[in-house]
């Protein structure tokens, strides 16, 4: 444990310790406002926020207040996202547009200071952090984003895309398995401009940690092989900058500071106990740290002199004036590429994006057989990623199994300078968070695949992907009782119901190959959210549809067979499509007139208008949906007139053809239910 015990900061230039002071009352003062909030946080590292964010600092950040989206600014990320209130102090008295209004404002209503850190809700702000360990595999992801931006884009004498990433955290952070998945992987490939500060305060909300996490946190990053700097005062500014000048000066490693810190640091009464970590102050404590810090301002003031002495406009404008010098010169030596990196910083598709999906498209229309829509997505990115240079691929350890490497994707991992393609070995959740960091940093549309049964260890990860509203592809293969003899352990019946809950997640259940294309090309074109692929490990057979059917498909449902005055409609996604179509051949036989409708995607199918979607789905007709997964996303599909073929119990071990037959996803089987429900409409 390495809990400090002087209440009241001493060390540092006189300097250093007025402008720490200045974050401590903004950030507890918000806290004290607000009545809810995490003051131990703020306090604890308002040192280490000082030398960070020093205007005249030679190893702080280089960024431009004036300008948040600069692209060679570097990336600050707060981990410990409960501590948002030493970040929101920060970008005020740096000089962002935060004002102290907003400050005032925190965690009320559609403030622009929300309780953790949201990106695009406040300047400055790199990403929503909160879940711990996220915030941290989001900077691996921003800094390998970096590295491979560089590699592909710098030029002798033009080196446009150089910049660091500094994470915040705390010892909940590197608790949480996250932290080893994103951090071994940071070590092994040499993210030398990955900066972490640890917040080594030895308390969490439970108390003192050394009951609970006891690991010697120095060496278990150097056998990562991170550049480790031990045992920094946190509270000495000027420590802090000496070391941040050691780590940017690391070029072949990234570097975690061990920053020794009380929690709570100058508060009289309460520094260095867990019950400073997640309430306000108090009226009285917040008299005495006042007098104790020399502070004679009200609330939410800060003197001129501390503000001038905060203030990085000049230093950032300074900074991106330069980088727009460099720009220029880059732009007029190597023209090409300067058009490729900024269409591609900008997030546009190449300019013969819709020639590419056209063709593609017309290719798998075209696909024959029965292939494995796992199969499918590996032949539509063969044609879609040569064509798409911003794509970076990878798999947590599943590459063979989730088919998502394309010929000449170069690996990563094999230190290819131009890499595209990147085994994660088994960290699903480190994965999909790297994902997520690369997304904010732009340059690139990630993806990455497991097994859709293990996208359980991936949710959270997913989950903030769709709250932040980036492009991120998770490829999730092995989709139903499909997969056969590996059994219920292996075979996902929830999660695709699981997956559709999260708000701004569009999951697509494809059937054959031209499904596949359409689900692939909506995800790379959407710009306001993560998708889902859900692919088969089983062989589906091609349905041949009409152009028209298939351009329905990007609206997330088309007919595959119409009816005259049909009694009952068939929904089916993904490997169940087959079975309507078999299910359709025996009601025909019987009289029933039945319409066959493939819905891939439930949630743009919801997303259109009443209109449009009555006439796919009319109303007054029984709909029957058909699906080897949960039901439960069905019934607002089908409604109280409608019935669903799907699982509510594990799977068993077995091949695949005697799994769905016992567990009645069989064309007799279903059309029992079939004949059932339109007995009953009609009754």
């Amino acid at each position: 444990m390495n809990v400090m015990t002087n209440p009241v900061p001493k060390a540092g230039t006189e300097d250093a310790l007025r402008r720490a002071s200045a974050l401590r009352f903004l950030a507890a003062e918000m806290v004290e406002k607000a009545k809810s909030g995490h003051p131990g946080m703020p306090l604890g590292m308002a040192d280490i926020a000082t030398a960070l964010w020093d205007p005249k600092g030679a190893a702080a950040v280089r960024h431009d207040p004036a300008n948040p989206t600069w692209w060679n600014r570097d990336r600050v990320v707060i981990s410990n996202g409960h501590g948002s209130t030493l970040l929101y102090a920060a970008l005020h008295l740096t000089g962002y547009d935060l004002s102290v209004a907003d400050l005032q404002g925190f965690r009320q209503m559609g403030s622009r200071t929300p309780g953790h850190p949201e990106v695009d809700v406040t300047p400055g702000v790199e990403t929503t952090t909160g879940p711990l360990g996220q915030g941290l595999a989001n900077g691996v992801g921003m800094a390998l984003a970096e590295k491979q931006l560089a590699e592909t884009f710098n030029r002798e004498g033009f080196p446009v895309i150089d910049h660091h990433t500094f994470v915040l955290l705390g010892d909940g952070c590197l608790m949480e398995g996250i932290s080893h998945e994103a951090c071994s992987m940071a070590g092994l490939l040499g993210l030398g401009k990955l900066i972490c500060l640890w917040d080594d305060n030895g308390i969490s909300i439970d108390g003192e940690v050394e009951g609970w996490f006891g690991d010697d946190t120095p060496a278990r990053f150097e056998a990562y092989g991170w550049h480790v700097i031990r045992a920094v005062d946190g509270h000495n500014a000027d420590a802090v900058a000496s070391a941040l000048a050691e780590a940017r000066a690391e070029t072949g490693k990234p570097t975690l500071i061990c920053c020794r810190t009380e929690i709570g640091q100058g508060a009289p009464t309460k520094a260095g106990s867990h019950d400073v970590h997640g309430a306000p102050l108090g009226a009285a404590e917040l008299a005495v740290m006042r007098e104790a810090l020399d502070w004679p301002h009200a609330p939410f003031e800060v003197p001129d002199d501390i503000r001038a002495a905060w203030d990085a406009r000049p230093a950032g404008a300074a900074a991106h004036a330069r980088w727009d010098r460099l720009w220029k010169g880059y732009q007029a030596a190597h023209p090409e590429a300067a058009r490729e990196l900024d269409r591609r910083m900008v997030g546009w598709l190449p300019g013969d994006w819709r020639e590419t999906v056209t063709q593609t498209l017309a290719a798998a229309a075209a696909e024959e057989g029965a292939p494995a829509t796992r199969k499918c997505s590996q032949t539509v990115l063969g044609k879609i990623a040569p064509r798409l240079p911003e794509l970076f691929g990878g798999s947590a350890d599943l590459t063979g199994s989730n088919l998502t490497d394309w010929k000449g994707a170069g690996r990563v991992n094999d230190k290819d300078p131009g890499g595209r393609y990147m085994s994660h070995g088994v960290r699903e959740f480190g994965m999909s968070a790297i994902l997520n960091g690369m997304a904010l940093h732009g340059g690139w549309i990630p993806f990455g695949g497991t097994f859709l049964v293990f996208s359980d260890y991936a949710r959270n990860a997913i989950r903030m992907a769709a709250l932040m509203k980036r492009r991120v592809i998770h490829v999730l293969t092995h989709d139903s009782i499909g997969l056969g003899e590996d059994g219920p352990t292996h075979q996902p019946v929830e999660h695709v119901a699981s997956l559709r809950l999260i708000p701004g997640l569009e999951v697509w259940r494809p059937c054959d190959t031209l499904e596949t294309a359409v689900a692939w090309t909506e995800a790379i074109a959407r710009t306001d959210g993560p998708s889902a692929l859900v692919l088969s490990r089983q062989g589906l057979p091609t349905q041949h549809r009409d152009p028209a059917q298939g351009a329905m498909l990007a609206r997330g449902a088309a007919v595959v067979v119409a009816a005259d005055a049909p009694r009952i409609v068939l929904i089916a996604t993904g490997s169940e499509v087959e079975l309507a179509m078999k299910t359709r051949d025996l009601l025909e036989a019987d009289g029933i007139a039945t319409k066959v409708v493939s819905m891939p995607c439930r949630e743009r199918f919801l997303a259109g208008e009443q209109a449009w979607r009555d006439g796919i789905l009319p109303p007054g007709v029984p709909r029957l949906a058909i699906e080897a997964a949960h039901p439960e996303p069905w019934w607002r599909i089908v409604g109280d007139r409608g019935d669903v073929v799907g699982m509510e119990t594990f799977g068993e071990s077995a091949p695949a053809p005697e799994l769905f037959k016992h567990f009645g996803f069989t064309p007799e089987a279903v059309a029992t239910r079939a004949l059932r429900l339109v007995a009953r409409m009609a009754s």
